[in-house]
């Protein structure tokens, strides 16, 4: 579970203390109970990244929309005017 100090995160912080995470497994010397308290750290900074980023997505994916139906309504034919 993610807790509210994890929501505050921003994207680079939770990715650069993920990397951190990752860095300590890596070389090893933690008990295992380190090393288990690590991987669960591990997992709700991933969950906190990925959040971060599909909501990026998601802005970027309106944002194109917005501008395809913009491009759609300029290039609309103007009607009998042009007659």
């Amino acid at each position: 579970m993610t807790s509210r100090t994890d929501e505050a995160l921003g994207y680079e912080q939770a990715r650069d203390e993920l990397i951190e995470v990752v860095r300590r497994l890596e070389a090893g010397g933690t008990t295992l109970e380190e090393s288990l308290a690590l991987w669960e750290r591990g997992e709700e900074l991933a969950k906190v990244c990925r959040r971060w980023l599909e909501g990026a997505r998601a802005r970027l994916d309106a944002a194109l929309a917005e501008e395809e139906t913009d491009e759609e309504q300029n290039r609309a034919p103007s009607g009998a005017a042009d007659e």
